[in-house]
C-alpha cells in the first residue's frame, strides 16, 4: 500500500513526467502544490480548494435540496489537475440533523456497471478470457444461453449492452417488492436464460440491460472462482485504495449509509443484489469515485491503467442523439469534448459519475432520493449543458375523469414515444425503454415529475379534445401529437 511519500512522488512523476528534482523556482513550487492536491485523492482526504471548479455546484445543490425540495441530501464531489474539492447540501436522512460528506456511503445503482466492465478489460488484460470468448463459456454445469442465427453472446456484447437479451429477466417474481433483486439467484437466472428466445442478433442493436451486465458480473466471478464482491474487492478497491467501497455492509458501513428516500422524500429499504449484482450492487462514497475518476483519466497511475483505456477504445452507436456507448460508459458527444458518464438509480438513490478525459476534469453526485442529478454533473463537466434553478411546484388533485383524458400514445421522434396510463386516480407515464413513473399535476394540463426535473404540457383542439404534449425537459420543449 502506498504511503504519503509514496502517493507523492507518484503524482509528481505523472504530473511533470519527470522528476520533481528537475524543476526549479516556481514551477517546482506549483507542481508541488498540484501533487499535494490530488494526492489527497488516494489517501482519503477532502479537500475543499478556495479556488472553486465549478463556482455553482454548491448554489444548484443547495437549490435542490432547499428551495426546489426535491432532495434530502447531495454530495459532489470534483477532481482535475488543480486539486479536490467536495461539496454538500442537506442531510443523510429526513428529518436528521447529519450532513452528508465525502465518506457518507451511497448505494451507486448502475455505476456498478463500469466495474463490471473494467473488471472484464482487466481479465482480457491478463489472458484470463477473451472479449469474444461466448458467456456460456463461463457459466456453470450445462448452462443454455440463447443464440441466434449461429451467433452466440459474448462477453463483450454483454459489456457493449448489444446481446439481443431485455433489460430485466421475465422470470423475476421477488418476495420482497421493496428489495426486488434480493433473492434473484444463479439458478433463477439459469433458468431465464434455458427459456428465452433472442428476436435479434447478438451485436446488432443497443438496448440499455441490467440482465445483461448482471450475467457479466456472474460469468466473471465464476471464472474468477469467487464472489463478485470478492473479486471486485480485489482487482479494483484494492489497488485503487477505494477502502470504503463495499457491496455488504458492515456495522461500521451502517453508520456512514445515508438513508435512502423515494421521489416523495419517503424513507425506503435499501436493495441487495443477489446473481445480478454486477448490474448494481456498489455502494460507494464521493471520495472512493474521485479515486476511480482520476485513475480513468490518468491523473494517477495504477495497474488497471491499460484496462480503463481498453474500456474506452471501443465505441458504438445507440441510436439515441449525441450518445454512444464503450464499454459500460455512455459517451456524450453534442457539445465537444466527449464526456464519458455513467449514471445509476435505486429506490432510495440516484447517481452520476463523468469525466472529460481530454481535460482531465471528473465529477461525481451523490444523492441519497430517487431524484434525477444527472443535469448537475453534465452542467460541471461542460458548461453548454444546462442545470437550471428549480422552484417548489405544489401538486393538486384532478378527477378521475380528467386525468382519463390524458391517455394515450404521443409519438415524440419516429423511435421515441411517452405512454400515459391513468390508475386508480392517478397518471403515469412511461417512455420508450424505460420505466413507468408518475406524474404530478400542478394544474389541468400542466403535469411535473418528482423523478427528474421534467414537466409535461397537454394540448387541445378548439372541441377540448387532448390531441399532444410538449415535453419540457433540459432546456428543450419537445412536442409529441398523441397518435390515433
Amino acid at each position: 500500500m502506498f504511503v504519503v511519500k509514496d502517493v507523492f512522488l507518484l503524482m509528481c512523476s505523472v504530473q511533470n513526467k519527470a522528476p520533481i528534482s528537475n524543476l526549479t523556482g516556481s514551477a517546482r513550487c506549483d507542481s508541488i502544490a498540484k501533487c499535494m492536491r490530488i494526492a489527497a485523492v488516494l489517501l482519503g482526504v477532502s479537500v475543499i480548494s478556495a479556488q472553486s471548479v465549478g463556482s455553482d455546484v454548491q448554489s444548484l445543490i443547495d437549490n435542490r435540496v432547499n428551495t426546489a425540495k426535491k432532495a434530502v441530501g447531495i454530495v459532489v464531489g470534483t477532481v482535475e489537475t488543480t486539486g479536490v474539492h467536495i461539496y454538500s447540501a442537506g442531510k443523510t436522512s429526513a428529518g436528521g440533523v447529519e450532513k452528508p460528506d465525502g465518506q457518507t456511503l451511497f448505494e451507486i445503482g448502475s455505476i456498478t456497471k463500469v466495474f463490471t466492465s473494467l473488471l472484464l478489460a482487466d481479465m482480457i488484460e491478463r489472458g484470463e478470457v477473451g472479449a469474444d470468448d461466448p458467456v456460456s463459456k463461463y457459466l456453470p454445469g450445462n448452462a443454455e444461453v440463447p443464440s441466434r442465427d449461429g451467433k452466440q453472446i459474448t462477453l463483450l456484447n454483454l459489456s457493449m449492452q448489444n446481446s439481443g437479451l431485455p433489460r430485466l429477466p421475465d422470470n423475476m417474481k421477488p418476495a420482497d417488492a421493496a428489495n426486488p433483486y434480493a433473492d434473484y439467484d444463479g439458478p433463477k437466472l439459469m433458468a431465464f436464460l434455458a427459456g428465452y428466445k433472442l428476436t435479434r442478433d447478438p451485436g446488432e442493436k443497443y438496448e440499455y440491460s441490467n440482465l445483461a451486465v448482471g450475467l457479466l458480473g456472474y460469468a466473471l466471478a465464476q471464472r474468477a472462482h469467487m464472489s463478485y464482491e470478492e473479486l471486485v474487492r480485489q482487482r479494483i478497491f484494492k489497488p485503487l485504495h477505494m477502502d470504503s467501497s463495499t457491496i455488504s455492509l458492515s456495522a461500521e458501513d451502517k453508520k456512514r449509509l445515508a438513508q435512502g428516500h423515494d421521489a416523495a422524500l419517503k424513507p425506503v429499504k435499501n436493495w441487495d443484489l443477489d446473481a445480478l449484482a454486477g448490474a448494481g450492487a456498489i455502494r460507494s462514497t464521493a471520495a472512493d469515485m474521485l479515486r476511480f475518476l482520476a485513475a480513468n483519466m490518468g491523473l494517477v497511475d495504477t495497474p488497471l491503467k491499460a484496462a480503463m483505456e481498453r474500456m474506452r477504445s471501443v465505441r458504438s452507436e445507440t441510436g439515441m442523439p449525441h450518445v454512444e456507448i464503450a464499454m459500460a460508459w455512455h459517451i456524450f458527444s453534442e457539445f465537444p469534448p466527449d464526456l464519458y458518464w455513467h449514471n445509476g438509480g435505486t429506490a432510495g438513490y440516484r447517481s452520476f459519475a463523468g469525466m472529460d478525459v481530454a481535460n482531465k476534469k471528473g465529477i461525481v453526485v451523490l444523492c441519497n432520493t430517487f431524484f434525477d442529478i444527472d443535469d448537475i454533473g453534465k452542467h460541471e463537466l461542460n458548461g453548454k449543458y444546462p442545470a437550471p434553478m428549480l422552484e417548489e411546484v405544489h401538486e393538486i388533485k384532478l378527477e378521475p375523469k380528467i386525468l382519463s383524458e390524458y391517455e394515450g400514445t404521443y409519438q415524440l421522434a419516429p423511435a421515441f414515444a411517452i405512454k400515459f396510463t391513468a390508475r386508480d386516480g392517478r397518471l403515469f407515464t412511461q417512455a420508450t425503454g424505460q420505466p413507468e413513473f408518475e406524474v404530478f399535476a400542478s394544474k389541468k394540463d400542466e403535469f411535473f415529475l418528482k423523478v427528474v426535473d421534467a414537466q409535461v404540457s397537454f394540448t387541445r383542439d378548439a372541441d377540448g379534445k387532448v390531441t399532444g404534449m410538449v415535453l419540457h425537459q433540459g432546456g428543450r420543449d419537445v412536442p409529441g401529437p398523441r397518435a390515433q
